[in-house]
């Protein structure tokens, strides 16, 4: 039985088994480190207060509008081409490694000279320098396990994910209850982020040394083709991310920023899943495209219904207890309408957002990411004007409505994008997880009526809830299984 275990989760075998063995380690990586991660943001919420946990997310947010450059998409074109074409691996990643150097030296200059020209809140050097060196790490370290992800050997990315949001809350825990601060919580990322990169880089030990033998310059052209329109996409993307902590941050209080960071964890820390589906899903995708357009179309339609299986139930749950929710996680300084009412808005964004992993990774693989360029064009100058127009008059929640109205406009328009590419269908699959999703509901309601704890509700109505897709015979499940038992 073990050894089926270890075969199973270690080993690439089938097409099915390997989606499932990279999902399960992408997602047991991402939604432990996510859990880790999200008890130092918890308990820094409530130590630092709205107004101090404000200033920490305020300058998250700044560095990162400055650290957009440190990727250009290298990542997506070393897993695309690393997965195509095995023969080539060692040179894209010296290639792509040696560009990405340069562009962290550059990132980390940008931040430090020029973050503090661009901001109202008043953040200390300290602050700003512990979160760029956090924010670089982070980068590196993506694009290091980006090389697994080349090879489908999911499991290290996940051991490194594990190991540095550990660090993150043992040590956010012990010297923030010593010495609470802004400054030694970004100290205390940076030192997390940094072990978890010095995992990569030793499983990468083979590579590394091999280093300059295969570097290609001959690889630059071809490399910075097929990034540029990603590279155009991160910074659209993480403009877009970003933009509605800062524009909060120029018109209301540092503590208003805190209350939106609150409302935006439960979301934020949702919006891994479907990343990681699409992750799993792409080395396949990134086969098939141009080759078997029946079983390309085949495989997103399956991938689709997935997210879709987790996105609307999700959504719906968060908006029935959204109240309970930030009172369980921050406490009464954050319970207020403002901060309730933003989190429920940004939950309907989980269905509008869950798809679009998979579209784009889609398009990717079809080798058609310049068509993305308009899609992440509409979304962040979209973003920045509703904000702009909301905010002033209904603060955070302006903030949600905005991300809300422009996530509707530029992925309906991506999907339409995609479907010319390959007419696959999604509608007909969702029939059974709408019902299931209105039945959760409904016992949702009867139990805050008979006054359940929220964390009970939630387990319960969940369990509910796979019980009736499973009564309702629907494919997914059943497929999932079907896997496992093979």
């Amino acid at each position: 039985m073990l050894k089926k275990i270890k075969h199973f989760l270690f080993k690439n075998k089938t097409t099915g088994q390997t989606i499932v063995k990279n999902t399960f380690w992408l997602t047991f990586g991402e939604i432990m480190g996510r859990i880790l991660r999200t008890g130092v943001v918890i308990y820094a919420a409530r130590v630092l207060g709205a107004n101090g946990w404000g200033i920490f997310s305020y300058a998250m947010s700044l560095a990162a509008f400055f650290t957009i450059f440190s990727d250009i998409g290298l990542s997506a074109v070393l897993i695309r081409e690393g997965a195509k074409n095995p023969e080539t691996r060692e040179k894209y990643f010296a290639t792509t490694l040696a560009i990405k150097l340069i562009l962290i030296l550059v990132s980390f200059l940008a931040v430090m000279l020029g973050a503090p020209y661009f901001t109202k809140i008043p953040l200390s050097t300290s602050l700003l320098l512990f979160i760029t060196l956090l924010l670089l790490f982070d980068s590196l370290r993506g694009f290091c396990v980006s090389f697994f992800r080349a090879f489908e050997k999911m499991e290290m990315e996940a051991f490194s994910n594990i190991l540095t949001q550990g660090i993150i809350l043992i040590a956010g825990v012990i010297i923030l209850k010593l010495s609470p601060s802004p400054e030694n919580l970004a100290l205390t990322y940076a030192v997390g982020s940094a072990a978890g990169l010095t995992l990569a880089l030793v499983s990468l030990a083979p590579y590394l040394k091999k280093f300059w033998q295969h570097f290609d310059k001959k690889l630059l052209k071809p490399i910075f083709q097929a990034a540029w329109p990603f590279g155009i996409g991160g910074l659209l993307g993480a403009i877009m991310i970003n933009t509605d902590t800062v524009i909060i941050g120029w018109f209301k209080k540092a503590a208003d920023v805190g209350y939106y960071s609150a409302a935006q964890k439960p979301i934020l820390l949702l919006y891994i899943l479907p990343s990681l589906i699409a992750g799993s899903f792409f080395p396949v995708l990134a086969k098939l495209a141009n080759k078997d357009s029946e079983r390309f179309r085949s495989t997103l339609e399956k991938g689709l219904t997935f997210v879709f299986l987790l996105a609307i139930p999700f959504a719906i749950g968060i908006i029935l207890t959204s109240d309970q929710i930030i009172y369980l996680l921050f406490g009464n300084e954050y319970f207020n309408k403002p901060t309730i009412l933003t989190l429920q808005l940004l939950a309907i964004t989980l269905i509008t957002n869950y798809p679009v992993s998979l579209l784009v990774n889609s398009i990717f693989a079809y080798d058609r990411q310049k068509d993305l360029i308009a899609f992440w064009t509409i979304g962040t100058v979209g973003n920045a004007i509703f904000d702009l127009l909301l905010i002033p008059v209904w603060g955070i929640a302006g903030s949600a409505l905005a991300t809300v109205i422009v996530q509707i406009i530029s992925n309906g328009l991506l999907w339409y994008k995609m479907k010319k590419i390959n007419n696959f269908g999604i509608i007909k699959y969702l029939g059974k997880i709408i019902l299931a999703t209105l039945i959760m509901s409904g016992f949702i309601v009867l139990f805050r009526f008979l006054n359940w704890p929220v964390i009970i509700n939630i387990i319960v109505s969940g369990g509910i809830y796979l019980a009736a897709l499973v009564l309702f015979k629907e494919k997914t499940i059943f497929n999932f299984k079907t896997i496992l038992k093979s």
